[in-house]
């Protein structure tokens, strides 16, 4: 079984990216296609996450031919043991550095997510066959659309008053939410993982279907197609159903993944058929070690606070320091295009070094 360089690249393409648009210099200072759009909409930094949770489905695909795996009791609970650590890790950053009151303890976030979704995922695929997968992401996606109506057309994509926002304040309390759009609402809510699964099983059937084509040509036109089916798509149910990162809709997942395909396609026709190294390989070194070099960057990034130069914090100084030479914009990009750089830089060490860290 060939394993593409495509989906490794894109991997490490998805990583550097997410580092970019988490650190900025300066959150008041940042280029708009560098933002998550407010809420309905799509922005190019909205499809990062949805790609890495794509990538996500690849990988579970090579690592479930790898080791043969079938369905046992066994198997379930190594998996949930692996979500679970994912979940703790994601839980433990949102306490980091130590300064959060535990009754305000933010309890979701994205690890959170991708633990959740690749216990619920890796479920799936382990018990059903293609078109068993299909199916029941298509029932999904369509359980899902109705649950969001259960509150009413007029409430369902309101930031206020959607079924996502009730059922985690429900469950886990307003104190225990992102309150980051000014009132409690989490955008990587329980309900809403449950699309987000979809996004993964997307990723594993793709791969499926692209390591059974022989011909990298015949790789291209399908994924294009499917890329192309699946925005247009995506872009006809948002008639009914806004795209909306926020609430992970149904036409977001539908969306997102269809361009996830285009920009494979994209990946197996640089990797597989131009083959330029000099560009690839440093890609598939940033993709060699994702979900560390992930967490490490969050850590990184926290620890500032710990670090005072003056009135400001480590991380504030230096961006004070940029932004004295050039716009408080790109200052602020710059800022983050120094992390990125920087942990290419670990992820190059460990890479030389044979180092691969499995979270």
């Amino acid at each position: 079984m060939t394993r593409y360089k495509a989906l490794d690249a894109m991997r490490g393409l998805t990583i550097a990216l997410m580092i970019l648009v988490n650190t900025p210099g300066s959150w008041s200072h940042v280029y708009a296609p560098l933002l998550h759009a407010d809420w309905h909409g799509c922005t190019p930094t909205d499809v990062i996450f949805p790609f890495f949770m794509f990538i996500i489905g690849s990988a579970m695909f090579f690592s479930f031919k790898k080791t043969n795996s079938a369905a046992s009791a066994s198997q379930v609970l190594r998996l949930v043991k692996r979500g679970a650590i994912i979940f703790a890790i994601g839980l433990a950053l949102n306490i980091y550095p130590f300064t959060t009151n535990i009754e305000n303890l933010r309890i979701l976030g994205v690890l959170q997510r991708i633990g959740i979704a690749y216990i619920l995922a890796s479920i799936c695929v382990l018990f059903l066959n293609r078109r068993g997968v299909l199916t029941l992401s298509v029932i999904i996606l369509v359980a899902y659309w109705l649950l969001l109506l259960s509150v009413g057309a007029e409430n369902a994509y309101t930031l206020e008053h959607n079924l996502v926002r009730a059922v985690d304040i429900a469950v886990l309390g307003e104190s225990h939410l992102w309150q980051g759009k000014g009132l409690a609402f989490d955008p990587e809510g329980l309900i809403s993982t449950l699309p987000a699964v979809v996004s993964v099983l997307f990723g594993f059937e793709v791969t499926r279907l692209l390591t059974s084509t022989s011909c990298q040509w015949a790789s291209i036109k399908r994924l294009l197609v499917i890329g192309v089916v699946a925005v247009v798509i995506g872009q006809l149910t948002s008639m009914v159903m806004p795209i909306n990162k926020s609430l992970w809709t149904s036409s977001f997942v539908i969306y997102t993944s269809g361009i996830a395909c285009i920009v494979l396609a994209f990946f197996v026709w640089l990797c597989d058929i131009v083959k330029p190294e000099r560009l690839v390989n440093p890609l598939i070194v940033y993709g060699s070690n994702p979900l560390f070099i992930y967490v490490l960057s969050a850590v990184w990034v926290l620890s500032y606070s710990l670090i005072n130069i003056g009135e400001l914090n480590l991380g504030d100084w230096i961006y004070q320091q940029l932004a004295l030479v050039m716009s408080a914009k790109l200052a602020s990009f710059t800022f983050a295009l120094l992390h990125v750089i920087g942990f290419w830089v670990i992820s190059n060490i460990l890479y030389k070094r044979k180092i691969f860290i499995k979270i």
